[in-house]
């Protein structure tokens, strides 16, 4: 059976933007355990939860970011097959945006660091084609509907 974890892409917006500080933002946590990957929080659904709901929970245990502390995208969901640990897994991500752009961010002991990341450093860190093909989808989706 297919391991399925759901997760928030989580940007913020740069009202100034610089060549240092771009207009997105995107957060990625790096894991404790394994190779150190970074990606945005996600985590296995439970027993009696749906999809979004698993990514809001497991967005407050992992980054300490609260549901009413975001605003989820409206038109923008990505389903991504991977395998991992020698087991196919589906991940659902969303995007959501912060409201406050200095939220604190309080890791779980599954991840060790954090970062605010531009398009390009955020696919750098994020190995895995699958996970870079979702922010650039994101980020090509937030640059479509900004007015």
């Amino acid at each position: 059976m297919a391991l399925r974890a759901c997760g928030l892409i989580i940007f913020r917006r740069c009202l100034i933007p610089t060549v240092d500080k771009p207009a997105v933002e995107f957060l990625l946590l790096q894991a404790s355990d394994g190779i150190h990957h970074w990606t945005p929080p996600k985590g296995h659904v439970e027993p009696g939860e749906n999809d979004l709901e698993t990514a809001l929970r497991e967005t407050q245990e992992e980054a300490g970011i609260a549901a009413d502390q975001l605003t989820i995208i409206e038109g923008f969901r990505r389903e991504l097959r991977y395998v991992a640990w020698e087991k196919p897994k589906t991940v659902i991500y969303w995007l959501a945006e912060g409201k406050d752009y200095d939220v604190e961010i309080r890791l779980s002991r599954e991840h060790q660091a954090y970062r605010w990341l531009g398009l390009d450093e955020a696919c750098q860190l994020a190995q895995f084609k699958e996970m870079k093909a979702a922010l650039q989808e994101g980020h090509q989706f937030l640059c479509s509907t900004a007015s």
